[in-house]
């Protein structure tokens, strides 16, 4: 088995504990409302939403389905794995992700997020293929931050 590791982080003008609120906590809600022609729903499957819980995000073409390793309100962290649907084959066995929120010194916030992707075999990733997940990650915070931006009573 193959282990990648990156790090990437993002700041936002939106305070931290808004942006977790609403991209972490209310993702189920806010996401198929923000995207609906990519992201159709999501569902808890199992559990109440905690440690253990399976949450299933239902796009346009196919699935993913997460399970919830942390949530931590307090420390604003976030760590969950890919274990099935879309970004899972018979090359990637699960992708964790670790995120966490942070302040920054302007009010607003960094996000740091650190993705392992776990392969079967030998098998590389191309850079291409790395860019492209992690801009498509990027584009949810900004749809998001976008979103708190327009409306700043929500998620205060």
């Amino acid at each position: 088995m193959g282990v990648l590791t990156y790090t990437d982080e993002h700041t936002s003008p939106v305070p931290p504990a808004r942006i977790f609120k609403a991209s972490i906590l209310d993702s189920h809600i806010l996401m198929p409302k923000l995207l609906p022609d990519a992201i159709k729903s999501i569902q808890l499957i199992k559990g109440d939403g905690g440690a253990g819980s399976i949450k299933q995000i239902n796009f346009v073409g196919g699935f993913a389905k997460h399970q919830i390793d942390e949530v931590d309100e307090k420390t604003l962290t976030y760590k969950y794995t890919l274990i099935e649907g879309n970004g899972v084959s018979d090359k990637i066995e699960k992708v964790s992700y670790d995120i966490k929120f942070e302040g920054s010194p302007d009010g607003g916030s960094i996000s740091k997020m650190t993705t392992t992707i776990y392969t079967h075999g030998d098998f590389e990733i191309k850079d291409e293929e790395l860019k492209a997940g992690k801009e498509k990650v990027l584009g949810l915070y900004k749809v998001v931050e976008a979103y708190l931006l327009k409306n700043p009573d929500a998620y205060v």
